[in-house]
Parts: C-alpha cells; sequence; structure tokens
C-alpha cells in the first residue's frame, strides 16, 4: 500500500484491511478494530462500535483527536479507541494501528510460551514482541499497559484477547500483524514436536537491526 496522502484515503486502505484480516482468519464477526492517522496529524480516524471489518463502508469511522474527544465522522467509536489513542500519544512515528483477534498469537502467549521469530520477514518486520497480561476489553488499563509496551514494540500480544500491530502506514501495520501470527503458528508446531529453542540466528538478527 502506497502512503495515504488523505482521510479519504486512509479510509479505503483501512476498508481494504479490515476485508482481508476477516478473509485470512485473523478476527471474526465485530472482533477487532482499525484506525490511521496522516503524519503530523493530530487526529486520528478509528473503526466504529459494532462494525464488522469485512464490511466496513466510509461511514463506519469516528474521527477522534489524541486527547480522546471525537471530532467528526461516526458518533460512536469503538469501545477500543483508548488503546489507538494511547498508542499513538507515545509513538509519533506510528500512524497505523491494527487491532485484531489472531488465534495462534493469543493461545502460544496463553500457554505461557513467547512468540518466536523463525524467518527473514518475522525478523524483519516484527522485530520483537510485547505482552500484556489479560485487562477488559476498552479498559485504561489495557491502553496504558499496551502503549508501553508500544514504546519498545511493534507487534503487542493483549494476553487472552488479540493483538496490536503498529506501523507509519497502513500497510506496514497490517504486514506487521501478519507476520505475527505466520510466527506464533510457526512456533506453535515447534512446540508440537518438542522443539522449545529454535529461532532466527542471534547474529543475524543483530546485523540486521544494528548495522
Amino acid at each position: 500500500m502506497k502512503q495515504a496522502r488523505t482521510v479519504d484515503e486512509l479510509v479505503e486502505q483501512l476498508i481494504d484491511v479490515g476485508r482481508m484480516a476477516v478473509e485470512r482468519g485473523l478476527v471474526l464477526a465485530s472482533g477487532g478494530n482499525l484506525s490511521a492517522r496522516l503524519p503530523g496529524s493530530g487526529e486520528f480516524v478509528v473503526t466504529a462500535s459494532g462494525t464488522w471489518l469485512d464490511r466496513l463502508e466510509p461511514g463506519d469511522f469516528t474521527r477522534m483527536d489524541l486527547d480522546g474527544q471525537v471530532v467528526g465522522g461516526h458518533p460512536s467509536p469503538s469501545s477500543e479507541w483508548k488503546l489507538h489513542q494511547r498508542t499513538y500519544r507515545v509513538r509519533e512515528d506510528v500512524n497505523a494501528v491494527v487491532h485484531i483477534h489472531p488465534q495462534h498469537a493469543v493461545l502460544v502467549d496463553a500457554l505461557g510460551h513467547p512468540v518466536r521469530l523463525f524467518t527473514l520477514d518475522h525478523a524483519v518486520y516484527v522485530r520483537s514482541v510485547g505482552r500484556t497480561d489479560y485487562y477488559p476489553n476498552g479498559s485504561d488499563e489495557l491502553a496504558d499497559t499496551a502503549a508501553a509496551e508500544a514504546k519498545v514494540h511493534d507487534c503487542v500480544i493483549l494476553g487472552h484477547h488479540g493483538c496490536s500491530a503498529m506501523g507509519p502506514d497502513v500497510g506496514m501495520a497490517f504486514r506487521r500483524a501478519m507476520n505475527l501470527e505466520e510466527a506464533a503458528i510457526a512456533t506453535y508446531r515447534a512446540l508440537a514436536v518438542g522443539d522449545t529453542e529454535t529461532a532466527f540466528p542471534a547474529e543475524a538478527y543483530h546485523a540486521l537491526h544494528h548495522a
């Protein structure tokens, strides 16, 4: 996806991502929520309450500012709007947040295992994985702990709930979400055959991120 130049283009991209997320089995029904902003903007658009991600239309988005005030669009934002707002407040470089419910990432975390990175794409795009304990959806605790993890990680697993993936644009945020779930599936398969150690080579990882 190219960098969006207008809010309307952001909304179009989020509509595409919502459809793809459901098609790939990364979220069901009205679970999950998406948001984005133009670089440097003090406002963001977020999916409205109760929307199904594969049925989004332009009217299904709320415009909010970084103080959490509704400034346009649909009057009822997602119950998880705080998760998005507080991530933007701590990450000026983040312009999109994809919050979905990937089964394997949540399962591996619930079983007490870290999601391991195996491939070059995992190492480049996921980079590292943060996590939070379970907190009620829409709560300050969930939003604040996820934002704290987002200061260090681009992908955060929300315990017994889902994940948040962040990026400088909508395309990268979704790419990271997909790679996180692929890494979680690989981790699950490794655990199934008794492997608890195999991962992307540490020296190669260091070279990628400290060149």
